[in-house]
């Protein structure tokens, strides 16, 4: 379970929560700053700050913020002892983490906001205050910069105005210090990027496994096929976006720029051809197309000029040689590339 459904599904239910974010690292963790988890006043969580040691000691911490309403901070020494409360962890690194109250009183605010970041479309940034001079400032405190919008919470205009003045858009999840005209704080800006969004042309047998991978890692993924009994019958992760049209009519029925992947695995000539050439005309940087590199080649050839728009970003045959057969493995081998892709995209 990622953390938006985590977060949707306990905060329907009006229970109180707690939000963890690293805020410094230092040496080699398992998390670095901008890292989050999602615990709930019964010790369930969603995400992971370590390999599983401090995951503990956090939860105990959070009943201990739910009850108070106040923020707090937490720092692990990792690098003392190679065998961490007897686990041997072993990850020689220093962890700091702010722990902050959400509840129906503060409108689980900041992660209300950070849910709806990470169902659209585009990225935002995040500033917490880690801590402040002034006893105005209180630590937890929190804004979202997003298109020009800035949004605070628990912080004044004049605060947040000066907050927003410092921020980096470029720069990965870093403190820094904020002078205000209530004194000067330190605060964690960190982009909140929505998860990939992954397009999926053609609802065969083997596009099962390629969502459940995707789902498990967060990715939003949307199946279309014009076969009613192909999508019918799949049985797909809830989140997972299913849709029966015509193959000429894909680029009308969704918005093909708000893809970041796609793949085209219909297992049908025609609806691939019609496919590809639709993907050419969108901006979609990572097509993927099923088969072998023969009927990649025949397919390029058909649809003329739109081949030259795929340069650079059709990969055929996807997915990168790990070995094996069957549906498994080659969706697992389509959904590696697809990442490494993204990690090298930056």
């Amino acid at each position: 379970m990622n953390l938006l459904k985590f977060f949707t599904q306990r905060a329907s239910g009006g229970q109180s929560l707690v939000l963890a974010t690293v805020f410094e690292t230092i040496g080699s963790t398992y998390s670095k700053a901008g890292g989050q988890m999602i615990i709930d006043g019964d010790g369930n969580f969603c995400g992971m700050l370590s390999g599983g040691c401090l995951e503990g000691d956090l939860v105990e911490r959070a009943r201990h913020v739910i009850k108070s309403g106040v923020a707090e901070t937490a720092s692990y020494d990792l690098s003392a002892d190679d065998e961490l409360w007897g686990l041997g962890v072993g990850c020689d690194g220093t962890m700091r983490v702010l722990l902050q109250p959400l509840s129906p009183e503060n409108e689980y605010q900041p992660f209300a906001a950070i849910a709806d970041v990470l169902s659209g479309d585009e990225p935002a940034t995040l500033a917490i205050v880690i801590r402040a001079e002034s006893t105005s400032i209180k630590a937890g405190a929190s804004m979202l910069l997003q298109d020009g919008r800035e949004l605070g919470f628990g912080i004044s205009d004049a605060v947040l105005r000066s907050i927003a003045k410092s921020v980096d858009k470029k720069r990965p999840a870093t403190m820094r210090e904020a002078d205000t005209p209530e004194g000067a704080c330190v605060v964690l800006y960190a982009c909140i990027e929505p998860p990939p969004a992954l397009l999926i042309l053609g609802a065969g047998l083997d596009s099962e496994p390629v969502v459940r991978i995707a789902s498990e890692l967060g990715w939003r993924c949307t199946v279309i096929d014009h076969r009613p009994a192909y999508v019918d019958s799949r049985c797909y992760a809830d989140s997972t976006r299913a849709l029966c049209c015509p193959v000429d009519e894909l680029a009308q029925q969704v918005r093909l720029e708000h893809f970041d992947l796609a793949i085209v695995m219909s297992h049908h000539l025609a609806s691939d051809r019609a496919y590809l050439r639709q993907l050419a005309a969108s901006d979609i940087a990572y097509i993927g197309l099923l088969g072998p590199a023969g009927r990649r080649e025949r397919l390029m050839n058909e649809i003329n000029d739109a081949a030259d728009a795929l340069q650079g970003r059709l990969h055929g045959p996807a997915g990168i040689d790990l070995g094996g057969r069957g549906p498994g493995p080659i969706a697992l081998s389509i959904v590696a590339e697809m990442q490494q892709f993204l990690n090298q995209r930056g």
